[in-house]
């Protein structure tokens, strides 16, 4: 039951975030409340088996993800916020404010990879699977996550490939969507 309730109201605490996405299935944001709701599942779902057998394999990868997780997404912020220097657009679009940078990054873990907070999610979302990687809802949850994850990082590149142009187009050829040389 408590699960259910955090669930709910973690919930209501992204829609309000989402809410001008939800309106487009074109804009990345429609993805990415969906990979959101679907990882938190996943987070409460395997929440009673963060601590069980810490030094075990599975949750010592478990783990690991869960540090690349973590640096992924403050090294990804930070150098949006430094490099890519978000500032407000005169039409309210459904972009976070940190989202609308006039600079497009190609340092730091952006050179290597586009989509570091993506990225981030990902390692977060393998890393709580791996909690109990053999139940069904937990395979489900995982993969619904990498999917909408997916489709949310295909839909921004079409965004930035508008707002950025052939800087974009040439930035897309050097790099990987998640992972530098792999993916």
């Amino acid at each position: 039951m408590l699960r259910f309730v955090l669930f709910c109201a973690a919930s209501f605490a992204i829609l309000p975030l989402s809410w001008r996405s939800l309106r487009d299935f074109r804009t990345h944001g429609f993805y990415r409340f969906f990979a959101f709701e679907l990882l938190l599942a996943l987070i409460l779902l395997n929440a009673p088996l963060w601590f069980r057998h810490p030094l075990s394999l599975r949750q010592l990868a478990a783990w690991l993800c869960g540090v690349v997780s973590i640096g992924l997404a403050i090294e990804g912020f930070r150098l949006l916020r430094v490099i890519g220097r978000p500032a407000p657009t005169a039409q309210q679009g459904a972009n976070l404010a940190f989202e609308n940078t006039t600079t497009l990054v190609t340092v730091g873990a952006y050179r290597w990879i586009r989509h570091p907070l993506y990225a981030s999610l990902l390692f977060l979302g393998w890393g709580a699977w791996l909690k109990q990687p053999l139940g069904l809802a937990s395979i489900a949850l995982v993969l619904g996550t990498t999917g909408f994850l997916f489709a949310t990082a295909v839909a921004e590149e079409q965004e930035n490939r508008k707002r950025f142009g052939t800087v974009y187009a040439d930035y897309m050829r050097k790099t990987r969507r998640f992972l530098p040389f792999l993916f």
